[in-house]
């Protein structure tokens, strides 16, 4: 089973918001969820992006793959880096 950190997309028409969550590659986007680990909303000024940082950094040092949007919001929190530093250091 291939893991993926991904966007799932919530909310209302024209009004995005999404939820980083870890699902299976082969389900649906916005189908079933292995667990949710943060949200993203790019409709406010400035965007608000709150990310569970131990989780996404577990999930991480497991094998999950996040999408290219995932990888970029992870990189803003620098939990990208963290994660490299800690997997480096062994």
């Amino acid at each position: 089973m291939a893991v993926k950190i991904r966007l799932k997309r919530v909310g209302a028409k024209k009004s995005p918001f999404y939820r980083i969550v870890v699902a299976d590659s082969r389900s649906p986007r916005d189908g079933r969820i292995i667990e949710e680990i943060g949200t993203y909303n790019p409709i406010s000024q400035p965007a608000q992006l709150a990310i569970n940082e131990e989780t996404a950094l577990k999930w991480l040092q497991d094998g999950a793959k996040p999408s290219d949007t995932v990888r970029n919001l992870l990189s803003k929190q620098g939990i990208l880096e963290k994660f490299h530093n800690v997997k480096n250091s062994k």
